[in-house]
């Protein structure tokens, strides 16, 4: 029976977690993750910097810092240290959750000040690392299911805006902007389902280059970026200084709290597309990766780390699990934040062409989680929970405004769909006893 079971799970995942594949596709996969999240990793320092009021140089010193640093943290996180690591195949990046917390914060004290609550917070998450294995009895197939099936569907808005242009973009929702996100996703879509070895493994990746060398030739792409960025950008120590104040380091502590939420729902999540039963020591170490590699961050002038959604889909897409394409994926990622030159021809990269392939990706999350909840029995009481879950997560992602006029600690933790169907989903499955057993 194992090792039929065994057999079945090679027939389903072309690479497993502890595959090695050849370096010339491990290149090719590795970039593949890059591509897939490179704009979610610049987004906040940019967004950041603008808002608190840095200059040019200040600006893509803070994003060569959150690419190098988001290339060490996924090293840690797919290879992993001792206890340090999850050892799946998890990239890392700074997310959204942290921009509020960290513009509220730069624009007291600046740069220093953000360093100093980023610092204190990673600390605060290592500690609570140490309580997660406990936890996780909490977290049986429903509620995983559940989690897996949010992270997918919150995440289907954020590739509804890449394909039609990007948030704040003057041509957003044009016709010729979604007929490219169309025609890419057909044309990854296609590759594969008809490809074959290469063509399949990597269609995302070909998916992406087919769209950037359309959206070149349709003028969409402006490469003045590349020729104004620095050939070589070494990160800084303390570039900014670091202070330390208690308001700001309580402000990011909630921004810690989501992010640990979300980590261990990412990792389960990995987990579940690997077809890789995830214990509760790997999914605290996760969070220990997150910890330490925020404390990274504080160090070198970086946003905090934490375990990025968007891959997730790529594993399900490709049936490559390996975390060595994960171990690749995270050196290249410190290259470019050494290399700005090169890290500035993947950020122009068009958003209708990662609307093209986000669509697909975030959508397999979602079905990823129904196929753990199809192998689950579901009475009434299973589908309550499921029901408010995503209810609840669903709304705060279209409505976040509805959290307005709650306490600011408590808008940062319920602000992010993720976090707030995974809090409603767990305190249901507690509350509403099982009378069947």
């Amino acid at each position: 029976m194992i090792k039929e079971n065994k057999e079945q799970v090679e027939k389903e995942i072309l690479y497993t977690m502890t595959d090695k594949p050849e370096m010339r596709i491990t290149i090719i996969l590795a970039l593949q993750h890059i591509l897939a999240a490179f704009a979610g990793i610049i987004a906040v320092p940019l967004v950041v910097s603008a808002a608190i009021g840095l200059n040019v140089q200040e600006t893509s010193a803070m994003v060569a810092a959150s690419i190098f640093v988001a290339g060490i943290t996924t090293i840690i996180q797919s290879r992993g240290i001792g206890s340090i690591g999850a050892r799946v195949p998890g990239m890392m990046g700074t997310d959204f959750t942290f921009a509020s917390p960290a513009i509220s914060v730069g624009s007291r004290f600046g740069v220093a000040g953000i360093v100093g609550a980023t610092i204190v917070g990673a600390l605060v998450e290592v500690l609570l690392s140490r309580f997660v294995k406990p936890l996780m009895k909490f977290f049986p197939p429903l509620i995983t299911g559940t989690v897996v099936s949010l992270i997918g569907i919150t995440l289907l808005p954020v590739s509804m805006d890449w394909a039609a242009g990007g948030v704040g973009s003057s041509d957003y929702g044009s016709l010729e902007n979604i007929s490219i996100a169309i025609v890419i996703m057909l044309f990854t879509l296609l590759l594969n389902h008809f490809g074959k070895g290469m063509w399949k493994t990597a269609s995302v990746f070909i998916g992406m280059i087919f769209g950037y060398v359309l959206c070149v030739l349709l003028g969409k792409v402006d490469l003045s970026a590349v020729g104004k960025a620095s050939w070589i950008s070494l990160p800084s120590i303390f570039k900014y200084g670091v202070s330390f104040d208690l308001s700001a380091i309580l402000s990011f502590i909630p921004a810690y709290i989501v992010s640990l939420i979300g980590t261990v729902g990412i990792i389960m999540a990995i987990g579940e597309a690997a077809q890789a039963k995830i214990s509760s020591n790997r999914a605290a170490n996760g969070v220990l990766a997150d910890g330490v590699g925020s404390l990274l961050a504080g160090v070198f002038g970086a946003g905090p780390n934490t375990a990025f959604s968007q891959n997730v889909g790529l594993i399900t897409l490709t049936k490559v699990a390996s975390t060595r394409v994960m171990i690749v994926a995270g050196i290249i990622l410190t290259a470019l934040g050494i290399f700005p030159k090169l890290s500035a021809l993947i950020s122009i990269m068009p958003q209708p062409v990662l609307g093209g392939v986000g669509v697909i990706m975030f959508g397999l999350v979602a079905a990823q989680g129904i196929k753990t909840l199809s192998q689950i029995k579901i009475g009434d009481r299973e589908l309550l929970i499921i029901s408010v879950a995503f209810a609840l997560g669903i709304g705060v992602t279209v409505r976040p405004e509805l959290l307005s006029s709650l306490p600011t600690a408590a808008q940062m933790v319920l602000s992010s769909g993720i976090s707030t169907g995974t809090l409603a989903a767990l305190i249901l499955n507690i509350i509403l006893k099982d009378n069947s057993k």
